[in-house]
């Protein structure tokens, strides 16, 4: 054995044997999950022995649902996000300093303001940036990701004026009566995406350092990138940084789903790669910014059947009621477009504010949902000020999927918000926002649940159940050695709980 965990308590996903307080390791695989007494006869010369002192062993975390190169931008980036900054003249203090320091003319990014959480309750405008930065352009993202705010140089840079149209996607948020843009903008990011420079390669290696040691801190070991204009480029970077090794956790990359002729003419299939870095589903941004869906329902249904004829999976990101219900739809489709097939696992990402009939036309079906559960505890204040009191009950339900057979799986949504299972698990058990108060309290799930939304239904979710998930012989050795086991502390306390290993295959990846 290369290494034996003894003296822990593992939660293994394991229903013959749930709790287990030994783990060997051999090579890149679990070779043994037992009892301490067994310590004496599997250890061997050369073996590390690790003694847990009763803390806990779970399977590595898997983020269903994360954007790694977005997060690496954004640990780059100037943080304005709540705990940074709490009022506009604080926001532009901090633009301000980053300026200070960045050659004129060059691009400043900041990121994570949440308008909610600032003292004047309103976005920031071109001007308040202007004030900050007036000889850069300046890029301030929004936490949801799906807004941004861009000073006057910036909108000069990209080509946005009086006269320029809405992008087709998105919105230009313009003065009344002079129809002047404010420079916020909203669902805008494939207009941007091939106007703001991108991350230079250093950059991009040094914000990849960063979120690597971030992820690996929390004890992911599996990432599943879910950007929505993945192409056959980014395929071939996040082939390059996992051949350098600097990809430590294994990588699920999402396809563009009006791409998917560009990966098949790249020899790039669904599922092509292996179980360090493999190309996911086809993910499809359903937004309705402007008012009207986008792409339209004709257009994601047109979508989902081509890639289900292909035999990929299909993943389509809807927060609200009415995209919720467009998938539903463009889905039946595929499902009676082949009768009878099986085992496509089509996820609907977030479905964030799903009532009880969308919930029953999703139930049953082999549709999987991908939720935020920690964005609970980040948003909770927000969600009930501003969604209306009788669809509470429908927010960030966990239960209910639970109940419905949709396999709910768990992700960060990283940069929106930062990746910690053991916060989405704590609350995904207490629906408790940051200031105490609690979000749809009867969609609690129990800390098994909890756990398994962020392992073992996280595989599930993207086709990797036999392999990762589960402390069990043959799986994957993907570990996370945590300050204690999260079943048997109070809830309000697994937040707290800290990641003190994280083996990747076998080998210690991060100890701290």
């Amino acid at each position: 054995m290369d290494i034996i965990f003894h003296n822990v308590r593992a939660l293994t996903n394991d229903r013959r044997r749930p709790l287990a307080t030994l783990v060997a390791v051999q090579g890149e695989r679990i070779a043994y999950v037992g009892e301490t007494a067994d310590l004496d006869g599997l250890r061997q010369p050369g073996t590390r022995v690790v003694d847990g002192a009763g803390q806990g062993l779970v399977p590595g975390f898997i983020d269903a649902h994360t954007h790694l190169f977005a997060y690496a931008a954004h640990l780059l980036s100037v943080d304005c996000s709540p705990a940074a900054v709490l009022s506009i003249p604080e926001l532009q203090a901090a633009v301000r300093r980053r300026a200070a320091e960045t050659p004129s003319g060059q691009w400043v990014r900041a990121v994570g303001y949440n308008e909610f959480y600032l003292a004047e309750r309103r976005h920031p405008t071109r001007w308040d940036l202007d004030e900050a930065a007036p000889q850069h352009p300046v890029r301030l993202a929004h936490r949801s990701g799906h807004a941004v705010v861009l000073n006057s140089r910036a909108l000069r840079a990209v080509g946005i004026s009086l006269e320029t149209p809405d992008p087709p996607e998105g919105l230009v948020d313009r003065a009344v009566p002079s129809g002047e843009p404010t420079g916020i903008l909203y669902d805008a990011d494939a207009y941007l995406k091939e106007r703001v420079p991108r991350l230079t390669d250093a950059e991009l290696r040094d914000g990849v350092r960063l979120a690597m040691r971030s992820y690996l801190s929390q004890g992911y070991t599996s990432l599943q990138d879910a950007t929505h204009h993945n192409g056959p480029d980014d395929w071939r970077t996040m082939q390059r940084l996992s051949a350098s090794g600097e990809l430590p956790p294994r990588v699920t990359m999402m396809a563009d789903g009006r791409q998917i002729d560009a990966f098949l003419r790249a020899g790039l299939s669904f599922r092509a790669g292996d179980n360090r870095l493999r190309v996911g589903a086809a993910k499809v941004m359903l937004q309705e910014a402007t008012g009207a869906l986008y792409p339209s329902a004709e257009e994601l249904r047109d979508i989902v059947l081509r890639a289900y004829r292909l035999r990929w999976q299909v993943a389509v990101h809807a927060v609200d009621e009415r995209p919720i219900a467009a998938v539903a739809d463009a889905f039946a489709a595929a499902f009676a477009f082949i009768p009878g097939a099986s085992d496509r696992r089509l996820r609907v990402e977030h479905c964030s504010l799903c009532p009880p009939e969308l919930l029953e036309r999703l139930a049953g079906r082999d549709v999987v949902v991908v939720t935020q559960p920690a964005f609970i505890h980040h948003g909770g204040e927000r969600y009930l000020a501003e969604v209306p009191a009788d669809k509470h009950a429908w927010l960030y339900r966990c239960k209910s999927f639970v109940g419905a057979r949709l396999r709910p799986a768990a992700g960060s949504d990283a940069p929106v918000a930062p990746p910690s299972a053991l916060l989405g698990m704590s609350a995904a058990v207490t629906r408790r926002a940051a200031s105490g108060q609690t979000v749809a309290p009867e969609e609690a799930v129990t800390v098994q649940e909890a756990l398994e939304m962020h392992t073992r239904a996280a595989a599930y979710a993207a086709f990797e159940e036999k392999e990762r998930g589960a402390i069990m012989p043959g799986m994957l050795a993907d570990l996370a050695l945590v300050s204690a086991d999260p079943t048997s502390v109070d809830a309000d306390a697994i937040k707290d709980i800290r990641v003190r290993m994280t083996m990747v295959g076998g080998k210690v990846a991060w100890e701290g």
